[in-house]
């Protein structure tokens, strides 16, 4: 595994070029590129992140296109994700528009559901989470996620923590453009910085919510 020495401004244009390119042709004749810009940096970030936030994962370029109308076969934008836990765990995504940083869970099962509306009713649990997002919303994080547009069925509308009832998925993420720092060495302590941010959230979804 070779070294991480920073992600280059280049792989943003790349993914630029591709939203005007989407099509196989030019993804082959620049999938060199890919790899050298994109995937080899960020599988040499996530590996040295590894030891602190879990082993790390590249998601395929491929979109599944079987079931949608939009049939352009690449992904514009690459997602990387660190975890220790099924499901839960640190997110990175490179884009046109730049670098995003989250963490969180994003898939449910009806089980998971249950756990995780069980934890927000409980008084203690519940207001934990409500301090850890509030935190994560007043340190710049969006709070996202699958959301219910009423509180669910079983508890009362006016539940103190009836916002966070409504969540069947729970993250948070921000949007930093293009850091300089992303081409340097440092992006290991800069992303590694942004995700200890997240930690409480992702801590306390992986005893409450995990699969």
């Amino acid at each position: 595994m070779s070294t991480f020495q920073g992600i280059p401004a280049e792989a943003f244009a790349f993914y630029a070029e591709l939203e005007n390119n989407n099509n196989r042709e030019w993804w082959l004749e620049h999938k060199d590129s890919y790899n050298s810009l994109v995937r080899e940096p960020l599988t040499a970030l996530l590996s040295e992140l590894e030891p602190t936030f879990g082993p790390g994962k590249i998601f395929r370029p491929n979109r599944d296109i079987r079931f949608s109308q939009d049939k352009s076969p690449y992904k514009t934008a690459q997602g990387a994700f660190a975890s220790a836990q099924e499901g839960v765990g640190y997110y990175l995504q490179l884009s046109a528009d730049g670098l995003l940083v989250g963490g969180g869970y994003h898939s449910h099962s009806p089980a998971q559901l249950v756990r995780f509306r069980n934890s927000v009713d409980a008084s203690g649990t519940g207001e934990s989470l409500r301090r850890i997002v509030d935190a994560v919303a007043a340190d710049g994080f969006a709070v996202e996620g699958e959301k219910l547009k009423t509180v669910p069925r079983g508890y009362a509308r006016d539940h103190p923590r009836g916002e966070l009832l409504k969540h069947k998925s729970l993250s948070a993420a921000v949007n930093l453009g293009q850091p300089d720092w992303f081409a340097t060495p440092g992006a290991v302590q800069e992303v590694a910085r942004l995700w200890e941010r997240l930690r409480p959230l992702v801590d306390w979804v992986g005893r409450h919510a995990a699969p």
